[in-house]
């Protein structure tokens, strides 16, 4: 994961009970072990990182335990200057000066041995903001021995599965990003090096994705080559050289997938359910199964495009399409994404991230909470439960700005409220992580797990270059205050293809904001969201127009051009021209 450009990630180790390393040393990590001198049996390790951006920060913090079992905790430590808790979550924080003791809620009071509970909270500071170096778990002292590496325990070397100090295996930890670095696919590494100036990002972690059956054994397809998942998975072992890594794949190939778009159009037909389960889940997760006990952390994004359309693109509604009510009526969306999760969930080292569409498409009151319903109706499919999700994933693949500063829904211009503009268009939301935090919360209210984590793929959406706003537009109207100073530069929010104009985003990194595990690149820069011209393929990937820089749009973009580039190629190929455009207007820049 790399270093936010705002804020510095901070880490670092200790182990046998020497001090941490300087504070501001970048790419470590806070541990420090525990292991009582009584007969209490109660050891910890603690990672804590830090995202600092000068004048606040937010810290996240997983406990890992390395005794016995323990029913409620209090995790306590000293700030060194004049650290102020704002807030918190998963924990309950108590502040006296510069102690801090951090309590558990009530559903993470319990951790077993070798299982992991994680919290974070939001701060203020002034003057130095060094990471603390101490840490008592029910007041025990974090300072004791878990093994060096290459002990008994540790990987490659004997020991039973389970024992103290082995990463990777156990309980499933509460952030999979949080401690762990994540897998860089090889094919899309050397892609993005061949281009000019792409060597600068050419170590980011991208997704793998499987979007046709092929692609599990692999099929010499130019962004993937002939790498198979397995052959994925071989690799990211050999990079994670036995430490936590997170490897990150998209699951895409439900019946009749995307009913919307005929540019990610599948292999499968609206009935081929069995074909969905048997042909190519239960592959997949028999692949995975045989890397359960390893330091893999095995991120899965469920079915991008599939659920909210069956939402938003349903008769009896203006953007209704023949093929989404198909599958509303057969079901087959919510059977897939249920068997998916069911069979993906129960390997102990996965953990599903359901496609959450984007603030663009379900924003409105009356796509939002339907589709927090309906998510659950998939999570209690075929044989899941809610347990089986561990977060759901926002903008994948899409274009949505992460955070507009130059207006919010509260103000009036001219007498008009913002959220009568014609961007805003009436949406309770008016970027990616106000609408991925709002969503988490909709998403715990309908049953799901208090715990629950948001990932944001930032991978487009960063809107940098030279025609990105530096303040608000005009007041002279609603329209002109929101246009000049809104940072996404497509023509309308339902524009997803290709778009002109759009750079890359945030870096990956893990844990940037309160309710959000990660942002990620799950979509991989300069792969091609579909053609702009009819391209046959045997990929079963159609022509859909808005693709087509020409095209003068549908219902689904409110009629408006499609702000597509040129010249694309199939969906999912590599688009040189497009990668050119978004290293020019990544925001942050590249550095």
């Amino acid at each position: 994961m790399t270093t936010p450009p705002r804020g510095t990630n901070l880490r670092s180790w200790a182990r046998r009970g020497l001090a941490a390393t300087s504070a501001l040393a970048l790419s470590a990590a806070l541990a420090v072990t525990a292991s009582s001198p009584a007969s209490a049996a109660t050891g910890c390790e603690v990672d804590y990182q830090l995202n600092d951006w000068g004048s606040g920060f937010t810290a996240n913090v997983n406990i890992s335990n390395l005794g016995d079992a323990i029913n409620g905790w209090t995790l306590e430590w000293e700030f060194s200057g004049n650290q102020q808790i704002t807030n918190a979550w998963n924990a309950t924080a108590s502040q006296s000066g510069q102690s801090v003791a951090m309590t558990n809620v009530g559903h993470n009071a319990s951790i077993a041995t070798n299982g992991s509970v994680e919290f974070g909270f939001q701060g203020s500071y002034s003057g130095s903001n060094a990471v603390p170096t101490a840490f008592t778990l029910n007041g025990v002292l974090c300072s004791g021995d878990i093994g060096e590496p290459g002990e008994p325990g540790e990987p490659g070397e004997p020991g039973e599965p389970g024992e103290p100090g082995e990463p990777g295996t156990g309980d499933r930890v509460d952030n999979p990003y949080v401690g762990a670095d994540v897998y860089v696919n090889p094919i899309w590494s050397a892609n993005a090096a061949a281009e000019p100036g792409g060597a600068a990002i050419a170590d980011q972690p991208t997704g793998v994705w499987l979007d046709r059956t092929s692609a599990i054994e692999g099929n010499d397809s130019p962004t993937t080559g002939n790498m198979g998942l397995r052959d994925h998975l071989d690799e990211a072992l050999e990079q994670a050289d036995g430490d936590p890594l997170v490897f990150q794949v998209v699951i895409y190939n439900l019946p009749g997938r995307d009913c919307a778009a005929l540019a990610s159009n599948g292999e499968l037909g609206p009935d081929e359910i069995d074909k969905y389960k048997h042909e190519y889940i239960d592959p997949i997760a028999d692949i995975l199964s045989d890397y359960e006990d390893t330091e893999l952390r095995i991120v899965t994004t469920i079915e991008i495009d599939s659920l909210p359309n069956l939402i938003t693109n349903v008769s009896p509604r203006e953007t209704a399409t023949p093929e989404c009510d198909v599958m509303l009526a057969n079901g087959n969306y919510v059977e897939g994404v249920g068997y998916a999760l069911a069979q993906l969930g129960a390997i102990d080292n996965v953990y599903n991230y359901v496609d959450a569409g984007h603030h663009g498409w379900i924003g409105w009151e009356d796509n939002f909470v339907p589709s927090a319903q309906l998510f659950y109706q998939a999570a209690n499919a075929a044989g899941a439960t809610p347990d089986d999700v561990h977060g759901f994933i926002a903008n994948t693949a899409n274009y949505s700005a992460l955070k507009e500063e130059h207006f919010s829904l509260g103000q009036t211009i001219a007498g008009t409220p913002v959220r009568q503009s014609s961007w805003v268009d009436w949406n309770n939301y008016i970027d990616e992580l106000s609408f991925a935090q709002g969503l988490r919360q909709e998403l715990v209210r309908q049953g799901f797990d208090p715990g629950i984590g948001m990932l944001i793929d930032t991978s487009r959406n960063g809107w940098g270059g030279p025609d990105r706003p530096t303040g608000p537009g005009p007041q002279t109207d609603v329209d002109a205050y929101v246009d000049g100073g809104r940072f996404d530069r497509r023509i309308n929010s339902g524009n997803w293809c290709n778009q002109a104009g759009a750079g890359l985003g945030e870096r990956p990194q893990a844990a940037p904001e309160p309710g959000i595990d990660a942002y990620v690149w799950m979509k991989p820069p300069g792969e091609s969201d579909g053609s702009s011209t009819e391209i046959p393929n045997d990929e079963g990937k159609g022509f859909d127009r808005m693709c087509d820089p020409t095209y003068e749009g549908n219902p689904r973009n409110g009629n408006n051009m499609s702000g597509a580039l040129p010249n694309a190629p199939v969906s999912g190929h590599w688009f040189s021209e497009q990668f050119q455009e978004l290293l020019a207007n990544a925001h942050p820049p590249i550095q």
